[in-house]
């Protein structure tokens, strides 16, 4: 007969087995399938003034793009089949030194429809390789040596060829659905890039020469500070990327972790950002894509967002 110890150390092994088998089938969910599972959130948002037709807006961020990558191409070539009135891209686009080259059959059926877009560090840099942990350790450092990519031919693509606006620490305006809407941004604050000191007088010289009916802040990385500033500016929604949603979720619990210093109930999906007695809407996408050194998504699928605003009630 067995003894107790052999027993226990049986069930020990039996337990270990489990979790081990546990931990090795969502590692391949992760990499072999969730990373692949597109999806759109939907969104109504009330923030129009009274009497406006609704306006639809597609919220993109984090493409991460190599040129390999055709299913999340053409994933995104079909977005422009959901006819959104305005395009708001938060950054990231970039994923590899050739990037551009994916995204353009990506973004190209969105050609003529309004847009904006902001950078993220990947439209500046190449990611590079590292320990994925690290992710976990709180928000990344900037990496020494990175791989310069070329941002003049990713603005040159937006905006001469899409025609949308670039808000990197700028300000403008688009009309939309009979709705003059001012916008402002602000290019990665995770890299220390925002110059929030200078939208006051942009956004000022804004509303004397266009006479905005809404206002709108855009950010890829949606530190407080920015999200504050926004607010006491008049936005009066704001759209922000970068934290992938957290990437690796806990089913139950939610992000693990935000990148940046926004609180982690907040770091995906449609919420509010109060400041100073002001609430408005806030929107962070989880994104489209990751890092091509990390490709993992766990009950965290890549996302677009189609917002419908509507009067407000």
């Amino acid at each position: 007969m067995p003894s107790a110890a052999t027993g226990n150390a049986r069930t020990a092994l039996t337990a270990l087995g489990a979790v081990g088998a546990v931990g090795a089938a969502a590692a391949i969910w992760g990499v072999a399938i969730e990373r692949y599972l597109f999806t759109v959130r939907f969104h109504e948002v009330p923030v129009l003034p009274a009497g406006s037709s609704p306006i639809r807006v597609l919220h993109l961020s984090d493409a991460h793009m190599a040129p390999w990558q055709r299913r999340k191409q053409q994933w995104i070539a079909a977005l422009a089949e959901l006819q959104p009135d305005l395009v708001v891209n938060t950054g990231d686009n970039m994923g590899h030194a050739d990037g551009l080259r994916g995204l353009r059959p990506a973004f190209d059926p969105l050609r003529g429809i309004p847009g904006v877009f902001v950078h993220g560090s990947n439209d500046h840099a190449a990611p590079s390789p590292r320990n994925p942990l690290k992710y976990f350790m709180g928000p990344s450092k900037v990496e020494p040596k990175i791989e310069p990519l070329d941002t003049e031919a990713l603005d040159g693509y937006l905006t001469d060829e899409l025609g949308w606006l670039n808000l990197n620490n700028d300000a403008g305006s688009v009309e939309v659905g009979g709705l003059r809407i001012g916008i402002f941004g602000v290019s990665d604050a995770h890299r220390g890039w925002d110059e929030l000191e200078v939208l006051p007088d942009l956004v000022s010289a804004l509303r004397a020469n266009a006479e905005p009916d809404i206002a709108f802040g855009v950010t890829h990385a949606p530190y407080r500070r920015v999200l504050d500033d926004f607010v006491d500016l008049g936005a009066d929604a704001i759209f922000g990327g970068h934290t992938h949603g957290g990437q690796v979720r806990i089913p139950g619990f939610g992000a693990l972790v935000a990148n940046c210093d926004i609180p982690l109930k907040q770091a995906r999906g449609l919420s509010d950002w109060s400041h100073d007695g002001r609430t408005v809407p806030l929107n962070v996408s989880a994104g489209l894509g990751h890092s091509i050194y990390a490709p993992v998504r766990f009950a965290c699928r890549p996302e677009a967002s189609l917002l419908t605003l509507v009067p407000r009630t």
